[in-house]
């Protein structure tokens, strides 16, 4: 994982299982190398300077010649990004509400824009639009990949502004309160706007490094050049892969109705339950839905994702470790042991509950003084007491502390002789990063300083208005310590990602941080306020993952950084309007479901995440840490802390000591982040992905290396655009016209898995 502390000879490879396969394409077989070989130009001495820091598997995609003269950002590609972003703004929002949902289907966007716009090649007249230093041409000749890779950039971009709906959704679903759609539309832009400030700091590390090799983004640069026609030399290749991509993607959009819609019996098959159907223990343990899920097999991709192609083997190692240990040990210790709250509160619970186990009435608690200040209704907390929670969710704040405390730890350790080394070569522009790929965007022209700076200042200029307008009930003093640790978080939580693909959620130290400065200060306690915090000092680090993943698909595929960004932006401000629009639409037509007052038979329109964020508000900002950790049922959680200190240390330890034995793949920030999982009610999916994962980037990546390298990444992009066009299908002619699926062995109406006794 760290590869900045491996030997020379190993910080090549993707790494994957017990050992680095670091083997160069040079070592493959001569028939094997020039079908795996990335690029068609010249054979390139890839043990020189200019290849030796580039890792073999982004050699195996990623071109190294470059035209400076293609056209990039075009009036087509402008006009199909603008198209394709209010698309990709709809289906995100949708899936935001479910329990599960496959990435954003960007590859869609990929597959369907590229014969657009050699369509728009053929028909728009060569004709220039006369608008002095800004004129332009309708058609500036054939189409490129670097337009497609901007329309591509523009909807990934462009589906990740959920922040404006975070606040209204929670603020409608358990407050009554109807939030000003300006307010919450400022606020999600200024935070997607921060987002880019936060990227920009470490932008000279992760982009620029080849070593930092972004697995989604080379899954998207391989489709990109897969679609390229002037791929000449390996047009033959393009044409099977686009071939094998049209057929999967076929298939599983046709498949996609049964455990979707026809058959949902398939989407969590529970062997367990069908030899012993009437029993509730056998049910527990076996069950998908509301149980342990052992030996769970799905039939729904949208349980198992490209991540068993995209995450190194090693990560999907440790998430399905981490999995076994919260789903089949801990869950069944508290289960069948009735420890840490259990039965009083539900294990497969993210709510918050009273002492006996009744629904916890915090709306009862909130009053405001004179001032228009919430505060505690502190009669009525000595009456209701504090705020439990599960089990699950209840070790989940453990490991969160934890994840966050050993992102630092784990960055300081593997990443610091790095970071030591780019800061001394500050005063040498280029002089860090020689090699191919660098060279060549080297070329272009970035953003200046003062362009920064701007961007920057325009963002939390707009956030500290609306903070101090009141309105969103968090105090104007601890805005500024939210952009602190939103900052500092950026480096640590995106090295992980730019090297596994493994993305952290930050978790709980937030809330932690905010529950004891209002506490200390007697600041306003309303949740809505510790969820605003939340998104500035933690949840813009998500956008800022997806501006670094687009910037490096621009780097892989030599894109003029200028217009990278610039298209990242208009993308950003253009989407947030439809995802408010259609979170609008969810809360009017399935408000029942997803603010709990019915369960969904289908187990996916929960609106989990929501309720989620909900209790962190409760119980760090309405009752605070003082008094929940003052508690012995909570106070195990702040033994996180040591953890998250003391595992990346051992960790580290162990690997200066035992090179060999790769200690570092042993990603302690990737552990905890992934125990820290909240399955819910829904526990089918981990078990078939690992197997399908082990397949993958085991079995074919180890011992078929040629056959991965020309399929794994057009397979998972094609399996994942197929389950997001059925999901936006059933949403557009099933889901809005109310039709339902009638109620049959497939879909049994007491439990679809037909685990009857649980």
């Amino acid at each position: 994982m760290a590869q900045a502390q491996m030997p020379a000879s190993e910080e090549k490879g993707h790494v994957i299982g017990d050992k680095s396969l670091t083997a160069t394409v040079d070592a493959l077989p001569e028939s094997d190398r020039k079908e795996s070989l990335s690029s068609e130009e010249p054979d390139y001495d890839f043990t020189s300077d200019e290849f030796k820091n580039i890792p073999e598997l982004a050699r195996t995609v990623v071109s190294f010649e470059d035209d400076p003269s293609t056209p990039v950002l075009t009036f087509r590609a402008i006009l199909l990004a603008s198209i394709f972003c209010i698309l990709g703004s709809v289906v995100s929002q949708l899936s935001y509400f479910r329990t599960t949902n496959a990435p954003f289907p960007v590859f869609f966007v990929i597959l369907a824009s590229d014969p657009l716009g050699r369509f728009m090649a053929r028909l728009l007249p060569n004709y220039k639009v006369p608008l002095g230093r800004f004129s332009f041409s309708l058609n500036p000749g054939p189409w490129s990949i670097k337009e497609h890779a901007i329309v591509g950039i523009a909807a990934n971009a462009g589906s990740q502004g959920q922040w404006a709906t975070f606040l209204p959704t929670n603020a409608a679903l358990y407050y009554g309160i109807t939030m000003n759609p300006a307010l919450a539309l400022f606020f999600g832009w200024g935070a997607s706007l921060l987002g880019f400030s936060f990227a920009a700091m470490v932008r000279k590390i992760l982009i620029d490094d080849p070593e930092f090799i972004f697995p989604l983004s080379l899954q998207q640069v391989t489709l990109y050049r897969s679609m390229d026609a002037q791929n000449t030399s390996q047009k033959e290749r393009a044409r099977q892969q686009m071939k094998g991509f049209w057929i999967l993607l076929f298939g599983t959009f046709v498949w996609q109705f049964l455990p979707e819609y026809l058959f949902p019996f398939v989407a969590s098959l529970a062997p367990l339950c069908w030899f012993a159907s009437r029993s509730h223990t056998v049910n527990f343990i076996g069950a998908g839905r509301g149980g342990m899920g052992l030996l769970n097999i799905t039939l729904n991709w949208s349980n198992i994702t490209s991540t068993v192609v995209t995450y190194p083997y090693h990560v999907q190692v440790i998430v399905f470790v981490t999995f076994v240990l919260t789903c089949w040990v801990l869950i069944p210790i508290a289960y069948f042991g009735n420890l840490w709250g259990s039965p009083t509160y539900p294990i497969m619970s993210n709510q918050v509950f009273q002492k006996n186990g009744s629904a916890y009435p915090f709306n009862d608690l909130i009053y405001l003084d004179s001032k228009g200040v919430q505060h505690v209704n502190e009669t009525r907390y000595g009456e209701v007491g504090l705020a439990y929670s599960g089990a699950q969710y209840t070790w989940q704040m453990f490991m969160w502390v934890a994840s966050y405390m050993s992102s630092y730890v784990w960055c300081g350790f593997f990443l610091g002789p790095k970071i030591y080394k780019i800061w001394k070569a500050r005063k040498q522009a280029g002089a860090y990063h020689q090699d191919r790929l660098s060279r060549l965007i080297q070329k272009y022209p970035g953003l200046t300083k003062w362009e920064w700076a701007i961007l920057t200042i325009i963002p939390i200029t707009m956030l500290l208005g609306i903070i101090a307008s009141k309105q969103v009930y968090m105090p104007v003093w601890t805005y500024f310590v939210a952009l602190g640790f939103g900052a500092s978080a950026m480096l640590p939580m995106a090295f992980v990602y730019a090297l596994s693909g493994f993305s952290i959620k930050v978790g709980f130290f937030n809330e932690l941080i905010y529950g004891y400065m209002i506490d200390a200060r007697g600041s306003s306690r309303h949740p809505l306020g510790q969820l605003a915090y939340r998104i500035i000092s933690g949840n813009v680090w998500y956008d800022a993952r997806i501006v670094l993943e687009d910037q490096k698909i621009g780097h892989y595929l030599h894109l003029p950084p200028r217009q990278v960004i610039g298209i990242q932006i208009i993308a950003s401000v253009l989407s947030l309007p439809v995802n408010y629009g259609v979170m609008r639409w969810v809360l009017a037509t399935k408000f029942e479901y997803v603010s709990g007052q019915k369960k969904d038979p289908l187990g996916q329109w929960t609106g989990q995440e929501f309720q989620s964020y909900n209790t962190a508000g409760i119980q760090y900002a309405l009752i605070g840490p003082r008094k929940l950790f003052a508690s012995p049922f909570f106070r195990p959680i702040l033994y996180g802390f040591l953890a998250g200190v003391v595992a990346p240390l051992l960790i580290w330890l162990l690997h200066r000591r035992f090179p060999r034995a790769r200690f570092d793949l042993w990603n302690t920030t990737i552990f905890f982040a992934s125990a820290a999982t909240f399955y819910g009610n829904l526990s089918t999916g981990p078990f078939m992905t690992f197997l399908v994962g082990t397949f993958t980037n085991f079995y074919l990546y180890r011992y078929r290396r040629v056959f991965w390298n020309k399929w794994a990444y057009i397979s998972g992009a094609a399996l994942d655009t197929g389950f997001n066009a059925n999901l936006l299908f059933i949403f557009i002619f099933l889901g809005t016209t109310g039709a339902k699926m009638v109620h049959w062995w497939g879909n049994n109406a007491e439990s679809i898995e037909r685990c009857f006794a649980l």
